[in-house]
């Protein structure tokens, strides 16, 4: 657990809502933003395999997730086919999910903010309003199967065995992080 520490020093959550969650609930404690570059096949893809993960833990009503994109290419669009078929296949559902870019007020919203790969995390550090609250990081440094892979690669391109490399990365990463956050919030509703 001490390498999981290290990567979750927070202190409280600001009072800012996220996507899909009862902002209004005094039992929410943190506020996850994964982003990719489109916001259509890794980060909603990270954003349903992280909020599946989280209410196996018992820790759905503690932690609000969103997902959005380094640009808005596809601003409102459902994610890629592909991505939602082999998300579907493993029990994860992304037809709810809508592409949006990120924005601003992203950094103030949320606690930790995750970039799928070194160009996205190099985009959120060159944005970052001064004095940001958000910590950012590679989704990847919470992978304890897939310790030491750098990037979630972009399937989008390239053949249906991308899409499952990117399932087995992001389980791995998001299974890492909530054991993490297990560690750090009780389970269940503090209300």
């Amino acid at each position: 657990m001490g390498r999981f520490s290290r990567l979750w020093p927070f202190g409280p959550p600001s009072a800012a809502g996220a996507e899909g969650v009862d902002q209004g609930s005094s039992a929410l404690a943190r506020r996850v933003l994964m982003v990719c570059t489109g916001n259509i096949c890794r980060s909603p893809t990270a954003e349903a395999v992280l909020r599946a993960k989280l209410e196996q833990a018992g820790l759905g009503d503690r932690v609000a997730v969103a997902s959005a994109g380094t640009t808005g290419w596809h601003e409102g669009e459902a994610p890629d086919p592909r991505a939602r078929q082999h998300a579907l296949l493993r029990g994860y559902d992304l037809s709810a999910l809508r592409a949006r870019a990120l924005r601003p007020e992203d950094y103030e919203r949320h606690d930790l903010i995750l970039a799928m790969d070194e160009g996205h995390l190099a985009h959120l550090q060159a944005h970052a309003p001064a004095g940001s609250r958000a910590r950012l990081q590679p989704l990847l440094a919470y992978a304890r199967r897939f310790a030491g892979t750098a990037e979630v690669p972009d399937p989008y391109y390239g053949p249906p065995q991308g899409f499952e490399q990117v399932l087995d990365l992001v389980e791995d990463a998001c299974e890492g992080l909530v054991a993490c956050l297990a560690a750090e919030l009780p389970a269940g509703s503090a209300g």
